[in-house]
């Protein structure tokens, strides 16, 4: 058969090896594999110096976020150790927003946060691990309000 006849197969001095296209194995022996090991997980090295609820509050507080809650979720469940709810002022505010925490939390060492809701951005939902951030348009986060349901006063709410 001619060179180049089987695109979908891998060609090696010993083996051919059947493969799915676009599908790439490394054969490596155990000696290879102990001189080249795994590269730490995302997020595994973190900065100690840094805190990711300082992190996600200053990306907030950069892009205009408003009114900005932060809820301590310590004693009320595992979920995550704090809850952060904020609002853009449109679906495209919320998607800005959105993009920038993510982006700044994955720039300062804590790897990829888990992100739902970015296609409609009524209210999207970052979660960073021991951080929950909420990121709602007004009309959303007032209808669902979840300062009242975890145990928090919205800043309008709350009487000088």
């Amino acid at each position: 058969m001619k060179n180049g006849a089987f695109p979908h197969y891998l060609m090696d001095r010993h083996h051919r090896v059947p493969l799915r296209k676009g599908l790439n194995l490394n054969r490596l022996s155990s000696a290879e594999a102990d001189k080249n090991p795994l590269p730490p997980l995302s997020g595994a090295n973190a900065p100690h110096d840094e805190d990711i609820r300082a992190v996600a509050l200053a990306s907030l507080e950069d892009m205009k976020a408003e009114n900005t809650v932060e809820i301590d979720l310590a004693g009320k469940t595992s979920l995550a150790d704090t809850m952060i709810v904020t609002s853009g002022r449109s679906d495209r505010h919320v998607g800005a927003i959105a993009e920038r925490v993510v982006k700044d939390l994955k720039d300062k060492g804590f790897g990829n946060a888990r992100v739902e809701g970015l296609p409609a951005c009524d209210w999207v939902l970052i979660d960073a691990g021991d951080v929950l951030i909420h990121v709602f348009r007004p009309e959303v986060r007032g209808f669902y309000n979840l300062e009242k349901m975890w145990g928090a006063d919205r800043p309008q709410d709350r009487v000088s």
